[in-house]
């Protein structure tokens, strides 16, 4: 026989109340059935753990001693199983995310503040770096979730959308293409363009619609934050792409803002996590806060 949990719960009921049939009530089981529970339990163990008389059951030296280590586990795994209920919950927890550094300023201070007036309890933690260290974060298990635009071909991760995003031109507010409602790709072919870095997805989606429209950029000035190609654009050292989410950031600098059409080119804004790794009950949550917060970076229109 192993010892199993209603061994101990049948020992210190009779311990705790001194009487086989007050602690067989307490307990709601017959009390043949926990007088032989506790049978059992001295058998396994070797020793008597109660002396036993007409009028009361009282603990023997060892039963006293096994009295505190059995509590112990008792209420181990009384702690044990709420903690559980309480990751449930979302009592209490904590989620790691992972994201670039725009939509680190612009989406998640917002999310993660409304996230803790619900959840008080759950503790977030933000790492934020670029695209590609967010994935390998996520597969590596520093980061439970990751917040982007990502390649399809990347394998490992799987994706949740939160909202479409599309290529926009910024321009300083006086330059002539600042007066077009709506401006096409091959406006763009004369212009002098702040472009982001090779590394950067954005970038290498710009290059493939370029590609793809049979035109060609040379850019004069490759950065690698949207806020400083948002910068040099102020500084009227050029124009540059960027995208619709740019508008929450843009608004601290003198700029406009209007839509690339012919084509009009989106991305998924995504929060991902690694294939086969559950999601917590808390990092669920917070991705429902996440996309209501990720939905008002759409713009409903451009001045």
């Amino acid at each position: 026989m192993r010892i199993a949990l209603r061994h101990l719960e049948a020992f210190l009921a009779v311990a705790e109340y001194g009487n086989f049939s007050t602690a067989s009530r307490n307990l709601h089981v017959a009390q043949p059935v926990l007088s032989q529970a506790v049978k059992d339990l001295e058998a396994e163990l070797g020793l008597r753990l109660f002396d036993r008389t007409t009028r009361r059951v009282e603990l023997t030296a060892a039963g006293a001693e096994f009295k505190g280590s059995a509590s112990k586990v008792i209420e181990d795994l009384e702690h044990a199983v709420q903690n559980v209920r309480d990751l449930a919950a979302r009592k209490r927890g904590r989620i790691r995310i992972a994201a670039p550094p725009l939509l680190s300023s612009v989406i998640l201070p917002h999310a993660i503040a409304a996230f803790h007036d619900d959840f008080p309890g759950v503790a977030i933690e933000l790492i934020d770096t670029g695209t590609g260290e967010i994935v390998q974060s996520i597969l590596t298990g520093n980061a439970d979730c990751g917040l982007g635009t990502f390649s399809p071909n990347e394998e490992g991760i799987e994706r949740t959308l939160l909202m479409r995003d599309e290529l926009m031109l910024f321009c300083p507010i006086e330059h002539p293409v600042a007066k077009m409602p709506t401006i096409s790709w091959s406006d763009l072919q004369p212009l002098s363009l702040v472009a982001l870095n090779g590394a950067s997805g954005i970038r290498q989606l710009i290059d493939a619609t370029m590609s793809a429209e049979g035109l060609s950029m040379k850019p004069s000035f490759e950065v690698s934050l949207i806020t400083t190609a948002l910068a040099f654009v102020e500084a009227r050292l050029g124009v540059s792409v960027l995208p619709a989410y740019a508008l929450a950031a843009a608004k601290h600098y003198d700029v406009r803002a209007r839509a690339l059409s012919d084509p009009v080119v989106s991305r998924d804004v995504v929060l991902i996590h690694a294939s086969g790794r559950s999601v917590s009950p808390a990092a669920a949550a917070f991705a429902a806060t996440l996309r209501s917060y990720t939905q008002k970076l759409r713009p409903t229109r451009i001045d």
